[in-house]
């Protein structure tokens, strides 16, 4: 198996139980999708970049791909690196001058930076392997058929209030 992954988000549910927003990655070449919870701040940045919603001042996330560009850095992909008592990680993998730095984040400031630098996402095979509810939510979604039939019997009422 690949060291790596890649995955995409498929979408943000909320979480009806804790009142959390759960962001929903996707193998690309698989059918296992990973639910990873997230913060309502981070669930927001997320939307926003998924509808093509411009903020008028810069948001945190806006703020990091501009200093990113401004120093000429390049990010080239995001990877969630590990998960530890259901605590997920992940690096930005940054590039300038031909070097490559490695930041630890969180999964959801990766992905939303990702969105908004068009850099591509991948999961370690372990994270893959180790996600708990991966199994779950992939035997519920299985079929990509089935993941858009429900994304799209989702209304407004079933994501609670997050403010945008």
């Amino acid at each position: 198996m690949e060291p790596f992954v890649e995955v995409n988000l498929v979408g943000l549910i909320m979480d009806q139980v804790s009142k959390s927003p759960v962001m929903v990655l996707k193998a690309l070449d698989g059918r296992k999708v990973i639910p990873i919870w997230i913060g309502l701040n981070e669930a927001n940045a997320i939307a926003m970049e998924l509808e093509n919603v411009c903020s008028p001042r810069p948001m945190t996330h806006d703020l990091m791909k501009n200093i990113m560009q401004d120093l000429e850095a390049v990010l080239a992909r995001v990877i969630i690196t590990d998960i530890v008592e259901n605590t997920y990680y992940a690096e930005l993998h940054i590039e300038k001058d031909g070097q490559e730095k490695i930041i630890d984040c969180r999964p959801s400031d990766a992905v939303a930076l990702a969105l908004k630098n068009h850099a591509k996402i991948f999961v370690t095979s372990q994270v893959l392997e180790t996600s708990v509810l991966a199994d779950v939510f992939s035997n519920v979604l299985s079929g990509e058929e089935r993941i858009n039939q429900w994304f799209d019997s989702l209304s407004a009422d079933d994501f609670g209030e997050i403010e945008q």
